[in-house]
């Protein structure tokens, strides 16, 4: 169903489909999965999802989590489910009752049942609805974090998961236009009370921003700022991957084979994070990288590769204690269990014990599934190699391009591409060290 009949809905689906044409390739019929809270904005995106999808054949599935953090949890998803379902989208309620959890910890949740719920279906693209400003306060946050210009470049309009494409169209979209695309659509949208607790740094900046409608020149500049960043991260982010291309190899037994080097750092860097299973990439393997030697940083062994060539290896050191072999369980960061094995089996390191035909480093931290003493499996056999983040997914795509006139995000003249004037001061807030890290 349309969204609405007039010039202003066909302004908004054709900045839609700028975004998006951006976000391909797609299949022939594109099935995407939306987040979906009930708020304004992700009702937006599931209305402009809808018509993107239904005229190229596609389909689209809303996913609604009940994370249980609130009493009213419950019956916002109902409210979720029962709108998407006036308008013919079709949706599913994840419930996590998660209690008392931290919003980091209730985030993560979050994004991890909505990629399970994507693979459980068989799709391979999931939208979330994040806008103008929650990319605007995600640069502020990251600035008074001291993070690098990585970090300032916000969040990433396309991040590769490890079995699902999440994608962010409206990172250049002030929140008021989503407003006017679900009013036109006749429908009502719940007001999460959490996002107005100013014991939270993000709502604390959205109050001194004073940019409800995300038009102002602060948002504007701030969003624009992240543009430049992102572009220059994507820029060096393809330089990578193509370095790791042609000078490593990961095996599917959680190894890497380098060549003989030196390597650019940031390469070695980033395949340490992925053999370690480690959130972080080390910050200390530069001296390293430039003249190889035997080593270990952050729980990565880096040892001549011998018998698998002229090169190095670069491999876990010590793998994490035996946990129950239960169906797609995550053992030691990872390693996801393969099939289905006896009640009380385990899935830990292999050892020394009998196994792939790999010299004693790469085969003693090898995944093994053990039930009363016996050896059932081991290596790919016994689980499959996935760590949390590709080693190169698809480079940083910053919020920017043609739809951007659209979305009424252009640069007033003479403008600063950041806000705040010289001498002024940031308002007093603490951030989170996630608020450094990954984005997306």
């Amino acid at each position: 169903m349309p969204v609405g009949g007039d010039a202003e809905r066909d302004g908004a689906e054709a900045a839609f489909r700028a975004a998006m044409s951006r976000l391909g390739p797609w299949e022939a019929a594109p099935a995407l999965a939306v987040g979906v809270s009930g708020g304004a904005d992700s009702l937006a995106l599931a209305l402009l999802a809808q018509d993107w999808a239904m005229a190229r054949g596609g389909t689209v599935l809303g996913l609604i989590v009940d994370h249980g953090l609130r009493a009213e949890a419950t019956a916002e998803a109902a409210f979720a489910r029962s709108t998407l379902a006036a308008r013919g989208i079709p949706s599913r309620v994840l419930s996590l009752g998660l209690g008392a959890a931290t919003a980091e910890r209730a985030r993560q949740a979050r994004l991890a049942a909505l990629e399970d719920a994507c693979a459980e279906a068989g799709i391979l693209h999931l939208l979330l609805a994040q806008h103008a400003c929650d990319q605007a306060e995600t640069r502020l946050i990251r600035t008074l974090d001291h993070s690098g210009p990585a970090g300032l470049a916000g969040m990433a309009a396309i991040r590769h998961g490890a079995a699902v494409r999440i994608l962010r169209p409206l990172l250049m979209v002030p929140p008021a236009i989503l407003r006017d695309v679900v009013r036109r659509a006749g429908l009502a949208w719940v007001r999460d009370p959490s996002n107005a607790d100013p014991r939270a740094t993000r709502t604390r900046l959205r109050h001194w921003r004073a940019d409800r409608d995300g038009a102002g020149a602060a948002t504007r500049a701030l969003v624009l700022a992240a543009r430049a960043d992102g572009a220059a991260r994507g820029t060096a982010e393809a330089e990578l991957a193509d370095a790791m291309a042609r000078i490593a190899t990961i095996r599917p037994e959680g190894f890497a084979v380098l060549s003989q080097g030196p390597w650019p750092g940031p390469v070695l860097a980033r395949l340490m994070r992925i053999i370690g299973g480690r959130a972080f990439a080390p910050g200390d393997v530069a001296a390293l990288a430039a003249a190889p030697r035997p080593a270990t940083r952050a729980g990565v062994r880096l040892m001549r590769a011998g018998r698998l060539g002229p090169g190095w290896l670069l491999v876990r050191e010590t793998a994490a204690p035996p946990v129950a072999a239960l169906p797609c369980a995550i053992w030691d960061g990872r390693w996801r269990v393969r099939g289905v094995w006896p009640a009380g089996a385990t899935i830990g390191a292999l050892g020394d014990g009998p196994g792939p035909d790999l010299p004693a480093a790469c085969r003693r931290v090898l995944p093994a599934i053990r039930h009363a003493g016996r050896l059932l499996a081991a290596g790919t056999e016994a689980a499959g190699f996935v760590p949390s983040d590709p080693a190169m997914g698809a480079p940083f795509l910053p919020s920017s391009g043609p739809e951007e006139r659209a979305w009424g995000m252009r640069t007033p003249p003479g403008h600063p591409m950041f806000p705040v004037a010289a001498g002024s001061s940031l308002p007093a807030c603490q951030s989170g060290r996630r608020a450094n890290g990954r984005t997306g």
